[in-house]
């Protein structure tokens, strides 16, 4: 209950700042285009906060909040008196209108590129993308990738860290094939480049990594089998499991990996496990019965109350990506052209039925996502805005009316005609964008209560 009602504050205070950047890019340019704003509110529906600023605006915080809106003085709306029209909306230039509208999906551009400066100002740990295990038979293998490679770049992106491989990867949803530069195992001689037939490429992106979808894992220290800590009250508490034991056996079969341990737990939910300990050198036997836990999809799995030692990264792979003020400011730019980018090429990949709209997420995904990255730290919260704020900017310069995208669609067919596009067109069109947006978000919600 606590990580729900988390994920929910964290959610609130992300589509908060997010709508406020939105919206204040509308309310500025706005303002400085000679508009008269009546209201600007985050949330819609029934105002639970609100005042009036001595420059006549309202200013609101509304029930629902997932949006908000900026009111502004139309003739097409309300009946003004004459000497007020020059501040409506509707009676400013084309280009004014356009500067106005186009305004929020900037600002959303804008706040990614701060955001992203401040995240590379502060810094971010990370470690260098070498590969781990290539699976035999897999997209990689045949490739000719092989454990130990370090990924140098995809289709000519430079890929420093595994948070940029698998954007570069994801940005390759539905190609034919993508190229890889790798540097050798050992750093000594010339990186090569390997290309990747992606034609039987298929995955779920709920149930795997674009990366294992391609038969490859990124390396990780390997994992002691020494028991670090035991869970107060844990079924491994119960059966005299210690910290510092180490587990050689289950049910007389040699335990190597962390991995493989897991798996003999999970699977074996109140089931007695013989299981061997070496103790000091000593080999003590004992029954372990792990304890039962219920998946959201009612799968029962095992779980004993223990964790490992912390594997420690090799020097030689860690680094941090931090760089001064002024560096930061171009790192933060490229690294929103590349969200931009990837956004675009997604969101055309689904409209032309190369990536399924399974993968259309909505409010509880997104939900989910604040809560992670906002336990994580404020760099990875960070960079969850700027990363959710691309999408929003991307998505509300669709070309579907109701969205920011619809209203300059029809101030470029008025710029063609020279005469603003008629109101009965325009109000067929709003209706038929809202069924579309109306059914986009029903399916994406649907596809957030499928992954549940």
């Amino acid at each position: 209950m606590t990580g729900i009602l988390w994920n929910f504050a964290s959610f609130i205070v992300a589509l908060g700042i997010l709508v406020a950047v939105h919206e204040f890019g509308h309310f500025w340019v706005a303002r400085r285009c000679g508009v008269k704003v009546e209201k600007f509110s985050i949330g819609f529906g029934k105002s639970i906060w609100s005042r009036v600023g001595k420059d006549g605006t309202e200013y609101s915080l509304s029930v629902i909040p997932l949006g908000g809106y900026v009111k502004m003085l139309d003739s097409r709306i309300d009946e003004i008196p004459e000497e007020q029209k020059k501040l409506a909306f509707d009676k400013q230039s084309l280009w004014k209108r356009t500067a106005i509208v186009a305004a929020g999906p900037l600002f959303n551009f804008i706040f990614a590129i701060c955001a992203y400066w401040l995240v590379f100002l502060i810094g971010v740990p990370a470690v260098k993308p070498v590969i781990g295990e290539v699976a035999p038979h897999s997209i990689a293998a045949q490739a000719g990738l092989q454990p130990g490679m370090e990924l140098k770049s995809i289709s000519g992106v430079k890929t420093a860290d595994w948070e940029s491989v698998n954007m570069g990867l994801i940005g390759h949803i539905g190609d034919s094939q993508l190229t890889m530069t790798v540097a050798p195992e050992d750093g000594i001689g010339v990186e090569q480049r390997y290309k990747l037939d992606l034609t039987s490429w298929d995955f779920d992106p709920e149930t795997e990594s674009a990366m294992s979808a391609l038969g490859f894992k990124p390396y990780t220290p390997e994992i002691s089998m020494v028991l670090a800590n035991i869970s107060q009250g844990g079924a491994a508490e119960s059966a005299g499991l210690q910290a510092g034991d180490r587990i050689v056996k289950i049910n007389d079969q040699n335990v190597d990996e962390w991995s493989q341990l897991v798996e003999l737990i999970r699977s074996n939910p109140n089931r007695p496990l013989s299981v061997s300990v070496d103790r000091a050198g000593t080999l003590v036997q004992m029954t372990l019965t792990p304890g039962s836990r219920e998946l959201a999809d009612g799968q029962q799995i095992g779980f004993a109350g223990i964790a490992p030692e912390v594997a420690e990264w090799p020097e030689n792979y860690r680094f941090e990506l931090k760089f001064g003020v002024f560096e930061s400011i171009g790192k933060a730019i490229d690294k929103t052209g590349q969200v931009i980018g990837l956004t675009a090429s997604m969101l055309k990949k689904l409209v032309v039925g190369d990536v399924g709209l399974n993968n259309l997420s909505g409010p509880i995904s997104i939900a989910k996502g604040a809560g992670a990255t906002a336990d994580y730290g404020l760099v990875y919260f960070l960079s969850f805005l700027a990363l959710i704020s691309v999408n929003l900017g991307i998505i509300n310069l669709v070309p579907l009316p109701m969205l920011d995208g619809g209203h300059l669609l029809f101030f470029a067919i008025e710029a063609v005609i020279r005469r603003p596009v008629p109101e009965k067109i325009q109000e067929m069109g709003y209706r038929v964008g809202g069924a579309i947006l109306f059914s986009l978000m029903a399916l994406a919600i649907f596809n957030d209560f499928a992954r549940l």
